[in-house]
């Protein structure tokens, strides 16, 4: 068992969304190194951002060399860093694919490297079960669509660098661990995240945009759970050299429901429109969860409208500060 105190701890999109949550469960007890571009910077609003035990490397992880220097001494590594959202994943295919891919090969190297890793947590993503996924365990089979479809390739990248994270606990004996998250969302999200968009949506009675017909179904986890079963992944032995699906299988709804339970939530007069699909969709993604129960004691807690209140009163709070929405989710004047 690994007890997180008076370690060193490296980052990559430290400044991010779940990031930046783990270093505040962290960083009273240890020495943090958050590693980002600062493309999005949560940790910017957060009271510890300068707090004495963090240092904040501004860097590129296709930068080999600056990634292995910066994470030298480390002992437990977090690789958060992808390039996520599917209006990202469509204008910027061939920097998705470079980012998840060799981004992923260079944060492996830079731990193996170290001489020092005792664990190595990498982020895979739910969409590696492709458009329909009802209960899939961690063993079932990887799907995806066409070769060519956009949506894809997000998917196709971050389970590449699953493999290769696996690869790296097999050949060279590192004691990886990778998560697949089923639709993480809560304070700190500023990026593409559905729930996000909505609530800022919601808080100003803008119009919410559901592309398709609203009925895809999908699994909210709150960052907290999430935050939760990564610090007990990142101590416990059984972990090493698994994946698991992270999520809260309780927390289910379509994507019209969610808009419906947002503006409900939060009393909003916001009108729920519907645009044609903008690419493939995921119609189902649901996890079963029995292997993070059983091998981490993990079981999410927070249901969804606590979360959605907690997460509008955040971005209530910060909505001056958050980046411009993409321009699909804008009104069309």
């Amino acid at each position: 068992m690994i007890e997180l105190k008076n370690k060193k701890i490296f980052i990559t999109g430290g400044a991010g969304f779940i990031g930046s949550t783990l270093i505040g469960k962290l960083i009273e007890d240890n020495e943090i190194i958050a590693y980002d571009n600062l493309d999005r910077n949560t940790l910017k609003s957060q009271s510890f951002a300068n707090h004495k035990n963090l240092t904040l490397v501004q860097g590129n992880v296709l930068d080999r060399d600056h990634i292995v220097e910066a994470a030298k001494g480390s002992e437990i590594f977090v690789h958060a860093t992808a390039i996520a959202g599917i209006d990202n994943t469509v204008k910027s295919p061939v920097r998705t694919m470079t980012v998840n891919m060799t981004g992923t090969a260079n944060a492996l190297e830079a731990a193996h490297l170290s001489g020092t890793c005792q664990r190595f947590l990498e982020f895979s993503t739910s969409e590696v079960f492709g458009s329909r996924a009802y209960r899939v365990e961690e063993i079932d089979s990887t799907t995806t669509g066409a070769v060519g479809e956009a949506r894809w390739t997000y998917a196709v990248s971050k389970l590449a660098g699953e493999h290769l994270t696996h690869a790296y606990h097999r050949e060279h004996n590192l004691p990886t661990v990778t998560f697949r998250p089923f639709n993480v969302y809560g304070p700190g999200q500023v990026g593409e995240g559905a729930i996000s968009i909505m609530i800022r949506k919601a808080l100003k009675n803008e119009d919410i945009y559901i592309f398709g017909d609203g009925s895809q179904i999908r699994a909210w986890c709150y960052v907290d759970d999430m935050v939760d079963a990564l610090m007990k992944a990142l101590t416990m032995p059984k972990a090493v050299g698994e994946s698991f699906n992270i999520g809260n299988a309780r927390a289910v709804t379509t994507i019209f429901g969610l808009a419906e339970t947002i503006c409900r939530v939060l009393n909003s007069k916001s009108k729920i429109i519907f645009r044609d699909a903008l690419s493939a969709d995921i119609e189902l993604r649901i996890p079963k969860v029995d292997k993070s129960r059983d091998l981490l004691d993990f079981q999410a807690k927070v249901d969804l409208e606590e979360g959605l209140i907690n997460t509008a009163e955040w971005i209530a709070r910060n909505m001056d500060d958050l980046p411009q929405m993409p321009d699909m989710f804008l009104s069309k004047k």
